[in-house]
Formats: structure tokens, C-alpha cells, sequence
């Protein structure tokens, strides 16, 4: 069975002591191509006439040509940024071959699209919704965010699943270059287009507002403003309501905690002031780092009228 560490982000392994001895001489490159060893090191340069990318190893430098760079599953054609957006990055590789260049210097050939072949075929092909599994967040449009799944193989995670708590933009929650740990939501196409959500891992509305208690002072975000009040993110999910008031969307403020209804899945709260310089908070899982999957989830608290849960066992149960 494939181990998912064989398939980790781009980056996740640069600096690891395995990563480092491989390429630390001629001998263990050559080490690491006969055993088919995908590594990690930073391309340094891109050639626009041909679109090759240097890449930085200890005794040497490594070439990645444009057929080479980028796998695509469907057989699509490969786009120039694709290519270029890698300069200053680490790349996931393996060795093929080495080569004296013109300056007589040896060179080594590697391929970037054979370690994301790999990784479609042995992994990413091969999930399922409800797989938790690490991302890394590549870059942010305004209906989502797209998110590194493993050798630079990426998956989409629209705004809405990124956490029950509704926010305007995927910058309000997530940011380009962070590493999270996600749920696979769905996948179609074959394989080809992978779906992920985050809100599943952020909690239940009953743990969540465990985090807090009545008569106490905390920092929110305002997320909406209604003309019945204005919610107030408390965590990612969870808001609170407090009455309609000078208010500004997207503004961190101290509000007071008045009350804290289950049944109705209802935290009360009075706004007292903006706080302009409040940090923004990490992101808290309620999952183990043990999980590796999970069928069901439910939000709401039991014997909450409102339902709000995810069954991703009927996901999979869908024809793929």
C-alpha cells in the first residue's frame, strides 16, 4: 500500500536529512535515481526561449525540460506559467540521467512530470471523499482557493467549504504558502479534478462554542451585517449575533458573550469596540493527526431542528 509521506507537498521535504543526503554528492544522486527516488530541490532559473528549468543540487546542476515539468492527467497542453511560476520554488523530481553540458560540466536530467505521474497514480487517482489528507495553499481567487495535494498536483477548495462561518474572500481564512491538513469533498472526472474542504476539521458548533462562556469578553471578526444584526465570527465555526450597530465588515471587534443557546445553535453577544490590531488566529482542527479518514460529520447539536452535516460515505458511494 502507497504510503502518503511518498507524496507530500512541494516543500514538505527540501530541508528533511533523507532529502539533504541524497543530494549531497554525484554518488547519491546516482544512488537516488537507481532506486527511483522522487527529491526536492529549488529551481533557481527558467530558460523563456525553451522553457527549461535550472535547478539547484549540492554537486551540480539539474535541468528539467518543458515536457518534463508539468504532468497532466488528461493530456492537456502545458502552459507557459506553469513553468515559469516554479522559478524560486522547490520542485518535486526524480533523476533520470546525467549529461556533460557545453561547458563540460556534468549535469543531471530530472523529471518533474514523472513525480507527479507517480503521485496521480498511486495516490492522488486513488482517494476517496472523506480522505484527510496535507495541502499546501498555492494561490487565492476570489471563489476559492487552489491547494498543493501532493508533488504540485493541485485541487480546488471553494469559499464555501473552507468553514461554516461564511467569509467574503479565501484570504480571510487561508493564505498562499500555508500548509493545512483538509478533507477530500469530492472527486469527478475520473480522478482528474479533486475537491477539498476544511470546515469538517474546524469543529462542531457544540465544541466550538465550548471555547467560550457567557459574561465573558472575546475578539470576533465581523462577517455579515443583517438588518435583524450583525454576526460576529467567533472561530471559523462559529458566529454569534449581536444587535444591528455601527459595525464594518471584515473589522475585529471586542464583543461581550450574553448568552450561549445549544438548542437553538445561538450565541448572543453585545459589540463594544474595534480592535484594528488583533492578530489573526491560527487555525484550530478537532481532528487527531491519527485521522486519516472520517464518513460522516455533524455540525449541529443534537436535537438541533437545523441540520447541518456532511455525509461523505454517500460521496463515495457515487459512480467516479
Amino acid at each position: 500500500m502507497t504510503d502518503r509521506r511518498d507524496f507530500l507537498p512541494e516543500g514538505a521535504i527540501l530541508r528533511s536529512p533523507e532529502n539533504e543526503a541524497a543530494l549531497r554528492s554525484r554518488e547519491s544522486l546516482e544512488r537516488a535515481m537507481r532506486d527511483k527516488r522522487i527529491l526536492e530541490a529549488v529551481a533557481i532559473r527558467c530558460d523563456c526561449a525553451d522553457m527549461t528549468l535550472t535547478v539547484a543540487l549540492g554537486p551540480m546542476l539539474g535541468y528539467i525540460r518543458r515536457e518534463d515539468a508539468v504532468f497532466s492527467p488528461d493530456g492537456s497542453a502545458v502552459k507557459d506559467i506553469a513553468v515559469i511560476s516554479r522559478v524560486g520554488r522547490a520542485v518535486d523530481f526524480v533523476v533520470t540521467g546525467f549529461f556533460t553540458d557545453e561547458n563540460g560540466r556534468r549535469a543531471a536530467r530530472l523529471s518533474r512530470a514523472e513525480a507527479q505521474r507517480r503521485a496521480y497514480f498511486e495516490y492522488v487517482s486513488r482517494l476517496v471523499p472523506g480522505d484527510v489528507i496535507p495541502a499546501c495553499v498555492t494561490h487565492l481567487e476570489s471563489f476559492g482557493a487552489f491547494a498543493d495535494v501532493g508533488c504540485g498536483l493541485v485541487a480546488l477548495m471553494t469559499v464555501d467549504a473552507m468553514s461554516v462561518s461564511r467569509i467574503s474572500h479565501p484570504r480571510d481564512r487561508l493564505l498562499p504558502g500555508e500548509t493545512i491538513r483538509c478533507v477530500v469533498r469530492e472527486i469527478s472526472d475520473g480522478g482528474r479534478r479533486v475537491y477539498l474542504s476544511l470546515r469538517e476539521l474546524l469543529g462542531t458548533w457544540e465544541e466550538n462554542a465550548a471555547l467560550f462562556s457567557p459574561c465573558e469578553t472575546v475578539t470576533g471578526v465581523v462577517r455579515s451585517i443583517e438588518d435583524y444584526g450583525v454576526f460576529v465570527e467567533l472561530a471559523p465555526n462559529l458566529c454569534g449575533l449581536a444587535e444591528r450597530g455601527a459595525a464594518t465588515l471584515g473589522a475585529a471587534y471586542s464583543v461581550y458573550v450574553k448568552s450561549i443557546i445549544p438548542e437553538r445553535m445561538k450565541i448572543k453577544l453585545v459589540m463594544i469596540d474595534e480592535t484594528p490590531n488583533a492578530p489573526r488566529p491560527p487555525i484550530r482542527y478537532f481532528v487527531g493527526e491519527d485521522v486519516t479518514h472520517i464518513d460522516r460529520w455533524q455540525y449541529s447539536p443534537a436535537g438541533c431542528p437545523r441540520m447541518i452535516e456532511t455525509d461523505f460515505s454517500a460521496s463515495a458511494a457515487l459512480p467516479r
